[in-house]
Parts: C-alpha cells; sequence; structure tokens
C-alpha cells in the first residue's frame, strides 16, 4: 500500500531525479551568473578610480573662501572638480570648476579661492571627474544650477 501511495503522488525514483536535475541545473545557472558579475566587476568595470576629501577650508574675506581638499587619481591623469562655498542656511554662494593638471603622485592636496556672493561659513568639493568626461561635467553643471 506505501508504494500505490507513493506512486499516487510523485513521489517515484523517477520524479526524485528529475527535481534533482533541476536543482543542479539551477544552481549551475547562479554560478554562471555570479562569475559573469565577478569579471565585469573585476576586469571590465573601469579601472580609472577618483575620489576626492574634504580637508578644510578658509574664510579670506567677507566675499571668498579657500577650499583645501584631498584628490586620489590615476597618476598622469587630468581631472576636474566641482568646488563650492556654503552660507549659514547651507545655499550655494559660489562656485567653480578647477581643472587640475596630470602629476605623477596618485594622492595630492589642492586647494581653490572661490569669490562668494557673502559670508561663507562652509566650503567642500562637490565632485571630480576625469577632464575628458562631458557627461561627468554636464551632470556636475545641472547639480549646481
Amino acid at each position: 500500500m506505501t508504494q500505490n501511495l507513493d506512486e499516487r503522488y510523485g513521489r517515484t525514483p523517477a520524479h526524485r531525479a528529475r527535481m534533482r536535475l533541476v536543482a543542479i541545473a539551477a544552481a549551475a545557472g547562479v554560478a554562471v551568473v555570479v562569475v559573469a558579475w565577478v569579471v565585469w566587476v573585476g576586469l571590465l568595470g573601469p579601472s580609472a578610480s577618483i575620489e576626492a576629501k574634504d580637508v578644510g577650508f578658509g574664510e579670506l574675506t567677507d566675499t571668498s573662501v579657500e577650499v583645501r581638499w584631498q584628490l586620489t587619481a590615476p597618476a598622469g591623469a587630468e581631472v576636474s572638480c566641482a568646488v563650492k562655498a556654503v552660507s549659514e542656511k547651507h545655499a550655494v554662494i559660489g562656485w567653480r570648476i578647477v581643472e587640475v593638471p596630470p602629476s605623477d603622485e596618485a594622492t595630492r592636496l589642492l586647494r581653490a579661492t572661490l569669490r562668494t556672493s557673502e559670508q561663507a561659513v562652509g566650503g567642500s568639493v562637490h565632485r571630480c571627474w576625469l577632464a575628458d568626461d562631458a557627461a561627468a561635467a554636464d551632470a556636475v553643471l545641472t547639480d549646481l544650477s
């Protein structure tokens, strides 16, 4: 009687073999997707990594501020950075695109003087990008306007 119930509800050796095959195929599919993602991110992804960290700012006058930041970029790459000054109400009161010439050093300290429309209480680097990336430059200009 037990054998009849197993056959009746599909618990046969052939069914178990089919389910095992489906599980193996699903696991293989997941493995292929994971390996493809790792290859895409690790080998084919962008190799140029740019990082900008704020170091500080100094008020020069009521209408100007000096912003200091640390830039890490590939050696020999020309980089552009958008630098901004903010008011007490966190409004952007001054900004400038700074063209950073290529250098043999990957990490360097930079500074820029910005004219402001009123007294600044802060300044920072907004974003940096490779100088030949026109889409990134357009995006920054849209952000700041």
